[in-house]
């Protein structure tokens, strides 16, 4: 079995990309998934890529494994979501790799308190933990973490 190939995602893979963000989104137990849901996922991807997205994808032979999201002007990783059927295969370690080369010095990113097992998972990786705060749009206490190169300038 090949390994899922990272690339630059397509605008007609969108749709396919929020079901999959969406399936590993619902999988932390924090929402159910809804048509509602999908759709609201199906228009942040193209409001968020007019300000500033970088969309990737792993793909597996046209299937989509997971989904990366980065601002690379703001250093910050947004978005990673691998597909709960293709955990397990060390595919967010890759997809981490990935950002790191994008973004060799710095990463910053956020994610869900209640998320225990994302978080823990960044703490392994080498992020460090700088605050929590409350996402006002949705509600969720976010935990702010950053990466930084051990040969990055102060």
């Amino acid at each position: 079995m090949s390994s899922p190939s990272i690339r630059v995602a397509r605008t007609d893979e969108y749709p396919e990309i929020a079901r999959v963000w969406m399936n590993s989104w619902v999988s932390t137990g924090l929402e159910q998934p809804s048509n509602f849901l999908l759709a609201n996922l199906r228009a942040r991807i193209s409001k968020e890529m007019e300000k500033g997205w970088n969309l990737f994808v792993a793909d597996d032979s046209g299937n989509i494994a997971a989904m990366l999201a980065l601002h690379l002007a703001e250093h910050h990783l947004d978005q990673l979501f691998v597909a709960p059927e293709y955990r397990g295969r060390s595919l967010g370690r890759r997809l981490l790799a990935f950002t790191r080369q994008q973004l060799p010095d710095e990463i910053s990113l956020r994610c869900v308190r209640e998320n225990e097992k994302a978080w823990r998972w960044y703490e392994r990786e080498g992020f460090a933990f700088e605050k929590e705060a409350v996402e006002p749009m949705t509600g969720f206490t976010m935990k702010y973490y950053r990466w930084k190169s051990s040969s990055a300038p102060d």
